[in-house]
Formats: C-alpha cells, sequence, structure tokens
C-alpha cells in the first residue's frame, strides 16, 4: 500500500512543481497577499498550487482526509490524511531564489507512511516509505555518519514574528563559534531533505507545522539520521533536530 500511496504522492508533486516553474518565471505578475506578518507571504500560486494537489489527491482517494498550510482542512472517513505544503519557500519563490518546494505526505494514526520533496527548480524528489530506504530521483540515499561539532555544516530557519526571531538570533550567536557554519536558505522542507543527503551536517529548527516537517522528516529518518523533537523555547514553538546520532547528542543541549 506504501508504495501505491508513494507513486501517488511522487505524480502529484510533480505535476504541481511544473505549475509552480511556469508561475516562477511570471513571478512579478502574481497577487501577494501576507498571512501571520508583514514579512510571512502567500501569493495565488501557493493556493493554485495547493488547489490543484486537492483535487488530484481526492479524485485518486476520495475517502482520504487533507490538511494543507492554504487552508485546506478536509475530513475523511479512510483513516489516512494528506499533509501539504504547496510551495514551502514562498519569500524565495517572490523574490526570484530558486530554493524552494512542493512537499506532500501521507499519515495515520501511527505516523507518517509516505512522502515527498519535489525541487522543481533542479529536478530532485525525495522520497521515502516508512518501509523503504530514502531515496533522491530513485537512487537510495544514506546520510553520512559525522560527530565532529567544530566541523559541521548546520542548517537553521527563523520564523516570523519578531520576538521569535529574537530568541532564535540568541541561539544561532551561541551555534556560531562552535561550529564550521550556519546556513539559512529559507525551506524547511529542503533544509531536511539537503541533510538526509549530505549538504548539511545538521538542521534544526522551532515553530515548525506539520507540513513543514511531515515528508522531511521521514526521509531524514530513513536515511540513517536521529530526529529529535526540540520542546518549545517560547515564544518560540516546538521543533525537530536531524543529525547523525553522535552529532545530535552534542548538539541538542546547545538549543535550548
Amino acid at each position: 500500500m506504501t508504495a501505491e500511496l508513494l507513486a501517488l504522492a511522487e505524480s502529484v508533486a510533480r505535476e504541481t512543481g511544473a505549475q509552480l516553474r511556469d508561475a516562477f518565471e511570471r513571478v512579478e505578475d502574481l497577487r501577494i497577499a501576507t498571512k501571520s506578518t508583514p514579512t510571512d507571504l502567500v501569493s495565488e500560486a501557493d493556493v493554485a498550487a495547493e488547489r490543484l494537489i486537492r483535487e488530484r489527491i481526492h479524485a485518486a482517494r476520495p475517502d482520504d482526509a487533507l490538511l494543507g498550510e492554504e487552508g485546506s482542512d478536509v475530513e475523511g472517513s479512510s483513516g489516512l490524511r494528506w499533509v501539504v505544503d504547496p510551495l514551502d519557500g514562498t519569500v524565495n519563490f517572490l523574490f526570484g531564489i530558486p530554493q524552494w518546494c512542493v512537499s506532500i505526505a501521507v499519515d495515520d494514526d501511527g505516523g507518517t507512511l509516505a512522502g515527498v520533496v519535489y525541487d522543481a527548480m533542479r529536478d530532485e524528489l525525495w522520497a521515502a516509505t516508512n518501509d523503504g530506504p530514502a531515496t533522491m530521483n530513485g537512487e537510495t540515499i544514506q546520510a553520512p555518519e559525522r560527530d565532529d561539532l567544530a566541523t559541521a555544516m548546520v542548517a537553521t530557519g527563523f520564523g516570523y514574528q519578531p520576538d521569535v526571531r529574537r530568541v532564535q538570533a540568541d541561539v544561532v550567536a551561541r551555534l556560531l563559534p562552535q561550529v564550521r557554519d550556519v546556513r539559512r536558505l529559507g525551506s524547511a522542507a529542503l533544509d531536511l531533505t539537503w541533510t538526509a543527503a549530505g549538504r548539511y551536517d545538521a538542521y534544526f529548527e522551532r515553530g515548525l507545522n506539520a507540513w513543514d516537517l511531515a515528508a522531511g522528516e521521514l526521509v531524514c529518518a530513513r536515511a540513517g539520521l536521529a530526529v529529535v523533537p526540540l520542546p518549545p523555547a517560547p515564544p518560540s514553538g516546538p521543533g525537530v533536530l536531524v543529525a547523525p546520532a553522535a552529532l545530535a547528542a552534542v548538539l541538542a543541549p546547545l538549543l535550548d
């Protein structure tokens, strides 16, 4: 069953990515609005992408529930729920920065069953099921073992609220002198999958939502990384740290 769910997620993610690539080429013409703060943006491209995903999934599986970042919250009767971020990295997208993706996962009461993260600009499709390997464009990926904090490349992200950012900045200020460097590229789902592939050694962030994490966390876990829940650090909400187990053990205490 997970193979069928994954195949549907891959097909829908690729179609949605193609639609978003077209929109990216005319981004200056898109209608843009704000959500939680003036820095939290949404465009007609996000909304259209979520509508496409919702239509394709419900055409194939009409009894499944669906939760999406741009407002979709459809109840179902099958016990399965799709968790969707139609455009993760909206601010990058709207500024013409090619660091954004489509994230689609499906879960049940036991956790995530299958998930994909599609980087349409690089044509890289990251995928995993809960009973199979993590892959990129069909090739198995395995996260490298790293345990040296001083040479670690660490990725993170920031929230939209000013008071949250102050707390996050304090954490980065403490961490930066102890690692090789810190990156902030603006897409949580891609940060997760890039860590799974070894492009980063670790990634952490607080204040994430289910649609940010569902697919990317599964890819990380199936690639062999430790997936460590981070407790809230008010005003920041809970989050996640992903890294090789030995490195995660060293990093986690530095993030409180």
